[in-house]
């Protein structure tokens, strides 16, 4: 009888180890190649995990531009089956108008994703940055659809939108499931909003977004050190979404991103593999720039990348004024009493080990 029990234990041990993690992406996908569909790529590739589906929300990008982008690199790296959820078109509050007139009253902003390509930073294999715009994001219509340089797809999105999507996986899945967002949280937020028990039900949220303090001479951050772009573009949804009631929220914040550049070497080793992703990034991601959504992908798949991080209370800034959209933090002495949620804000990695990590993903 102890025998039997004993089996019956291994063989349940063995079971569990053998279940997929679960998680659902949602992202910007502008493309083609670049941070958003690596990242993307990232999760894909993992052997012990499961995507369930992909939604889609403007951000980089407009949204049905990054729809036909992600539906393309799924054809192109071999992950055709997995679902693809179109979602917000624009942010809950803020307007590409409101942010125009702000940019004449209080500054302007480094980068506007799909409302006007501002400079961005290349990252040159020395360490120094240096401005580029990529011409692969010119600005268009919410509804326009450029010529894509890598083909269009012959995938189709499923007619389900992106809110109800999410709930319908978590619900099918309770207390299972992760969400990936790495983009504005206009999708999440909706999510929350419809389903009040929706954060509650996952195993919690991983978000690419905030900024606290980090240290750089890129002219983005240097002079903005609280700004960061997915929380900017629709600050109502992440106000929502840093409230809800998730398990844990972990946040892969600027500080940390700007550590972890694309480098030369890596899409060079990357290049050598002959696998359909790896031929996909050597095709089409040839701009070095910072792993933003790749780290808060790989640190989730193995959390001891991180090797520093503050445990803070998170919100955002609602004044319509020069700091709208700027990331907001307290300690539990000096939190406010409005029902601030604590959040794992990464601020420090293992950086040989997430690059050697990353690029054998994308060589798998």
């Amino acid at each position: 009888m102890k025998i039997v029990i004993y089996c019956l234990l291994v063989l349940s041990v063995l079971i569990c180890s053998a279940q997929k993690r679960l998680v659902l992406i949602d992202q910007d996908g502008s493309g083609p190649g670049g941070s958003n569909q690596m990242a993307m790529l990232s999760l894909l590739q993992a052997p012990q995990v499961e995507v369930l589906g992909i939604t889609m929300v403007t951000g980089n990008a407009w949204r049905d531009e990054e729809t036909l982008h992600t539906l393309r690199m799924l054809e192109l790296t071999g992950h055709g089956n997995v679902s693809v959820a179109k979602g917000a078109v624009f942010p809950l509050v803020r307007t590409e108008r409101e942010t125009q007139i702000s940019s004449a009253l209080d500054g302007k902003v480094t980068w506007l994703g799909a409302w006007g390509q501002g400079p961005m930073t290349l990252v040159e294999n020395n360490g120094s940055v240096m401005p580029f715009t990529p011409d692969k994001l010119d600005k268009h219509g919410p509804y326009a659809i450029p010529p894509l340089s890598e083909g269009m797809p012959t995938l189709k999105p499923i007619d389900e939108d992106a809110a109800h999507f999410l709930i319908r996986q978590v619900r099918a899945h309770p207390h299972q499931v992760t969400i990936y967002a790495a983009g504005p949280l206009t999708n999440i937020a909706l999510a929350v909003s419809i389903d009040p028990e929706f954060a509650e039900l996952t195993q919690g949220i991983v978000m690419m977004g905030g900024s606290l303090n980090p240290q750089t001479d890129d002219p983005e951050f240097a002079t903005s050190p609280r700004h960061e772009f997915n929380f900017w573009f629709d600050p109502e949804a992440t106000h929502i979404v840093l409230r809800a009631a998730w398990p844990r929220i972990d946040v892969t914040t600027v500080d940390v991103s700007i550590k972890a550049p694309f480098t030369q070497k890596m899409l060079d080793e990357i290049s050598k593999s002959q696998s359909p992703t790896a031929k996909y990034i050597a095709a089409w991601s040839q701009n070095r720039y910072y792993l933003w959504d790749e780290l808060a992908a790989c640190a989730w798949l193995d959390p001891t990348l991180i090797t520093r991080e503050t445990v803070e209370y998170m919100d955002i800034d609602l004044s319509h004024g020069p700091s709208y959209g700027d990331t907001l933090t307290w300690t539990e002495k000096l939190k406010p009493q409005t029902g601030v949620r604590l959040v794992h804000a990464q601020l420090d990695l293992d950086l040989p080990r997430f690059q050697k990590m990353f690029v054998e993903l994308m060589s798998r």
